[in-house]
């Protein structure tokens, strides 16, 4: 299989690409590194079967070349962050909802037959249904959900007339390796471990009992690599995540016992944009996509944390 990996310096691109060129298939990896990180491609420089391509998802010239010969697209690059969508919405909708139409033109014109598109819990809003399932109508509340949602829609409006599989995977919550805790934008978890390693007291934003389904890189890379495989699996959308909800104090403590820091966090407003409640159904990627997550929170926790102190 040849792939085009948009988003491939980023935390779960990075992680993609190298799953895909460990089993073997061909990478083409693009990325603008406006947030991505070409450290997180190391590992990967020298292989025969990967292509880095320093270029971005708006510009329709370099992606329809891109996407010549491709099988499938694995579409990750984004522009992240609620709190900035809300601070610049106007960038947020041009990177990730027209950076979207672009790869989608380009899949149209040079055949792609598969595009698997990085989507969002964040669609779904403060929804009153949880856990959440992918029949509750998108309510985002942030530019950044919204982003995501209308890229969805462009999606699967793309795929029934052009002839390709569209399938958006929802992501909850992704953290691990590679993770950058010094954007402005940072997630949750590392910048609650950058604040431990550096004994300082993390921030929890409002009162830390909003719940949110923590799901490790590893079981995303999964689900994409099932969902480029089954031959049989239709547009859609599909949650990908843990499937079992914690509070963000929860979270704060488990890494506490991890990494034998206090627990001291320092409590401040709640942020616009943020989610209360936020828990996974994933019973159709289970029964439509074979998902399984192997990986739970606290597994994943010590595998991330161990990485940023050095040892194995």
């Amino acid at each position: 299989m040849k792939a085009l990996v948009t988003g491939a310096a980023g935390f779960i691109g990075s992680n993609l690409a190298e799953a895909l060129i460990r089993r073997g298939d061909t990478v083409v990896g693009l990325d603008n590194l406006s947030t991505g990180r070409l450290e997180n491609l190391k590992g990967l420089e020298g292989k025969p079967n990967f292509e880095f391509v320093r270029g971005d998802i708006q510009d329709e010239a370099e992606v329809l070349r891109l996407c010549a010969g491709v099988d499938v697209i694995f579409h990750e690059a984004a522009l992240p962050s609620v709190p900035r969508s809300i601070a610049n919405p106007r960038e947020t909708y041009e990177n990730n909802t027209g950076g979207t139409i672009s790869l989608l033109l380009a899949a149209k014109q040079t055949g792609v037959k598969r595009f698997l598109f990085a989507s969002s819990s964040s669609i779904y809003g403060n929804a009153d249904v949880q856990p959440v399932h992918e029949g509750v109508a998108p309510c985002p509340i942030s530019p950044y959900g919204a982003s995501k949602a209308a890229s969805e829609v462009y999606g699967l409006s793309f795929a029934a007339p052009y002839g390709f599989t569209f399938i958006a995977l929802r992501y909850f919550n992704v953290f691990g390796p590679r993770q950058d805790p010094k954007s402005e934008y940072a997630a949750v978890v590392p910048k609650f471990i950058t604040a431990l390693n550096n004994g300082g007291r993390p921030v929890i934003y409002g009162t830390g009992l909003q719940t949110r389904d923590f799901t490790y890189v590893g079981n995303v890379v999964a689900a994409n690599l099932i969902a480029a495989d089954k031959p049989d699996v239709p547009s859609g959308s599909y949650n990908v995540a843990a499937g079992h909800p914690h509070t963000v104090k929860e979270l704060l403590e488990t890494l506490c016992e991890i990494s034998g820091k206090p627990y001291q966090p320092k409590f401040e407003a709640a942020r616009s944009g943020d989610i209360l409640k936020s828990a996974a159904d994933i019973s159709k990627a289970r029964a439509g996509l074979g998902y399984s997550p192997t990986i739970d929170l606290r597994a994943g926790l010590e595998r991330t944390y161990a990485g940023t102190v050095g040892v194995s």
